[in-house]
């Protein structure tokens, strides 16, 4: 992005204005200060990169002391710490880039800085960029007080309007750095297993009506966003709901917008039929989703010794097969115990194939949780688990409301989230944005404990 040129035509037009000499003046910044290279770069040794977050130890969490002290990517830029963090990528980023100049070298340094140089590259110009930025605002501000001084309400109209737009894309700008401080995640690329599952109801049928809706949303969110959605198992329920169901979903980033999804669902409503006038009042239920990365072949080795597999006839609506040939198929891992079935195709060795893929699954995630346990364990973790103890989102149909409580959101029309499209989309976003703020408070909150230890 070019640096913003329009303040240039704010100082000629000021230029035919009276007494313009001292206002033109006092608005030139001063010169920027350049960063010398550290001394002492090798001291006897190769360079060292300094390591940046690693979102593998950051996970959403249910802490609302976040949520107040950081609530945007406009007010962490702000924070000394992020600034002070920032200078030190932007040093090394000099350092390194002189070294690559250097003849001293070898050919594997070379290799190492050009990759480190690859990851600095872009934090380096978002961060000269948005200093530039907002020393054009700070320009604009102090002109704006001239302006307003003297009078001068069209040249002062149109300061405000640039001002306003240069605010605007600063707060644009900020949320891309901070996206660059996070990397993306291991498994963000993934494809994913998705499952559902109806919960308790205090009465009614709501639950396996609320999970059939819900997967629906997943399954139109996945054709929003260009995904291949392919149905491992269906079990409906008698009335029209569903009980329990599984897709693989493939595609870009996946996992990454699917990954928060994972959790407790509650949904209050009326029900429409099936009750008395007595028990026509809103009805509390539970469903919850499991979203699983799926992984390589290479990641998760299974012992055919260790696997029984069964076969059975397929259930449910899907045509001649259904009743008549055992088609299904039902893989229980013997060690863990972890049972997986898949009923949809027709041939009993595509299921068995994609039983074995959701078992797979299953597995890798056991390993992801065991290693964030040991990480931190001391925190809720919420990365694709059932997480049964926490609801994640409340869907008030009486007040059409969705509520994510992880983050204090609330959005209204229902109807247009479940449809799985933009508005969804939306509160995905959301989410991630959140996760980034948090990923970089807790790392500000360590460096300055660490830095607080060290005194």
């Amino acid at each position: 992005m070019k640096p913003f040129q329009r303040v240039c035509c704010f100082k000629s037009l000021l230029a035919n204005c009276c007494c313009h000499g001292q206002l033109h003046s006092c608005l030139l910044p001063p010169a920027a200060k350049k960063i010398g290279c550290a001394a002492g770069l090798h001291n006897g040794g190769f360079w060292k990169p300094k390591s940046l977050l690693n979102t593998a130890r950051f996970t959403l969490s249910f802490n609302s002391r976040h949520r107040k002290n950081h609530q945007d990517s406009r007010a962490l830029w702000k924070h000394e710490a992020v600034q002070k963090y920032l200078e030190t990528l932007s040093k090394e980023y000099q350092q390194v880039s002189h070294l690559l100049n250097a003849d001293s070298v070898n050919d594997f340094e070379q290799r190492t800085l050009r990759r480190r140089c690859a990851d600095l590259s872009p934090i380096a110009a978002a961060f000269q960029e948005i200093k530039e930025a907002e020393k054009e605002v700070q320009e604009l501000e102090a002109m704006c007080k001239e302006l307003d001084s003297r009078d001068e309400k069209q040249l002062l109209e149109l300061a405000l309007e640039e001002k306003e737009t240069l605010d605007k894309k600063i707060n644009v700008m900020c949320r891309k750095l901070f996206q660059l401080l996070v990397p993306k995640e291991k498994y963000d690329k993934s494809h994913v297993i998705l499952e559902v599952t109806a919960g308790r109801t205090t009465g009614g049928d709501i639950c396996q009506q609320f999970t059939k809706e819900m997967f629906e949303m997943y399954q139109n969110y996945a054709d929003y966003k260009c995904w291949t959605f392919d149905i491992v198992s269906y079990m409906p329920a008698e009335i029209g709901g569903l009980h329990h169901a599984a897709a693989h979903i493939s595609g870009d980033d996946v996992y990454r917008h699917l990954k928060y999804e994972g959790g407790t669902h509650r949904v209050q409503r009326i029900p429409e039929t099936g009750l008395s006038s007595r028990m026509q009042r809103i009805h509390t239920g539970t469903m919850s989703v499991i979203v699983l990365p799926q992984p390589e072949e290479v990641d998760v080795k299974v012992d055919p010794k260790d696997l029984r597999i069964d076969t059975f006839r397929a259930k449910g609506a899907g045509g001649q097969h259904v009743n008549r040939t055992d088609s299904a198929v039902r893989i229980v891992h013997l060690p863990t115990g972890l049972a997986v079935e898949c009923q949809q195709e027709r041939s009993q060795l595509l299921n068995k194939d994609i039983a074995l893929r959701t078992l797979r699954a299953k597995l890798y995630q056991r390993i992801i949780e065991k290693q964030l346990s040991q990480e931190q364990s001391a925190r809720k973790l919420q990365l694709g688990t059932r997480a049964q103890s926490e609801r994640i989102r409340t869907y008030n149909f009486t007040q059409d409301r969705v509520t994510d409580h992880r983050i204090s959101y609330d959005a209204r029309n229902i109807k247009e989230i479940l449809n799985g499209k933009e508005a969804l989309d939306k509160l995905i976003n959301r989410l991630l944005e959140f996760a980034e703020m948090e990923a970089v408070t807790e790392y500000l909150e360590s460096l300055q404990a660490a830095e607080g230890g060290g005194c």
